[in-house]
């Protein structure tokens, strides 16, 4: 009995101390997580992306390797094509037009207008042909852009 006992509390003094430190770890790891971001659109750095007619400036993460979030901009009349994204993407339109299809019809996402989409999900999409688009977007895992068939 007194074996067991000595046992179980030895195990919760293992479990206590181990709890410690993947709360410490946590800690550490989430520094930057409670960092204020701020960007004005404005002036952001705009990088062309590999597609042309696509520009990005990264505001958090690594579109090329996980969640992220970023100004894009779309040239006028940029058409991206039909396609799908691996992981879901979020966006909000700043100024200018993103111009969206699927099966379910058109969609014209304006300055303050919102649209998610589900990764797997095929779609169409493009900036509007005069003004083009600047939106944020946030991805919740490495962007890619996988033509239709």
């Amino acid at each position: 009995m007194k074996k067991s006992l000595v046992a179980s509390g030895v195990a919760a003094l293992i479990i206590a101390v181990a709890s410690v430190g993947v709360v410490q770890a946590q800690k550490e790891s989430s520094k930057d997580k409670k960092k204020v971001i701020f960007v004005a659109a404005e002036h952001a750095t705009f990088k062309q992306s590999a597609t042309a007619g696509v520009s990005m400036a990264v505001l958090w993460g690594d579109p090329d390797k996980g969640a992220h979030g970023t100004f894009t901009k779309f040239a006028p009349g940029y058409d991206a094509g039909i396609h799908t994204h691996t992981n879901d993407v979020w966006v909000v339109v700043i100024k200018g037009a993103y111009l969206y299809k699927d099966d379910q019809g058109e969609k014209r996402v304006g300055p303050g207008d919102f649209i998610r989409v589900p990764g797997g999900h095929k779609h169409w999409s493009g900036g509007d042909k005069t003004e083009g688009a600047l939106f944020y977007e946030e991805g919740s895992g490495k962007f890619d852009l996988i033509p239709a068939k």
